[in-house]
């Protein structure tokens, strides 16, 4: 089987439910996987919106999760600890998961769930970092990379 991202929530290139997002209860969805290539020693996950009006519009980055983990539950808050994942700043200058938000009558916008697989326990950075400082961080550490695309518009 290959390295795959899957969510109980929604199915691949389907609309993100509603409580997942800004508009409802702005919660993580569940999110699980299999099959990390061999050698994987973590796993960091970003969502970016490349169809944001600025340009890639980072929601959500974390890190340091550990190479036995195969999910994540629903509804991760910054302010908790999950196994010493490291939460990185989003977008919207907040740790922690951003839903999605894009502007009203903008059209359909795609979130990109990308999970890394690493070959280092941590990325350990030094400082408050962002989502894509991580995500840069984790690319020279690459293994493998899973993706689930959601939809949302308003």
């Amino acid at each position: 089987m290959a390295f795959e991202l899957k969510s109980s929530a929604f199915a691949a290139g389907q609309p993100i439910p509603l409580k997942y997002t800004a508009d409802g209860q702005n919660l993580s969805p569940p999110l699980e996987w299999s099959d990390p290539p061999a050698g994987t020693k973590g796993f960091a996950l970003i969502v970016e919106d490349p169809d944001a009006p600025n340009g890639t519009f980072r929601h959500w980055g974390i890190f340091n999760i550990k190479a036995e983990q195969r999910q994540l539950p629903e509804g991760m808050d910054a302010s908790e600890r999950y196994g010493g994942y490291g939460t990185a700043i989003n977008d919207f200058g907040e740790p922690g998961y951003g839903g999605p938000a894009p502007p009203k009558d903008h059209g359909i916008h795609h979130y990109h769930f990308r999970l890394a697989a690493v070959n280092v326990e941590s990325l350990a950075p030094q400082r408050p970092v962002t989502a894509r400082e991580v995500w840069l961080a984790a690319e020279g550490h690459l293994l493998g990379q899973a993706e689930l695309i959601g939809t949302y518009s308003r």
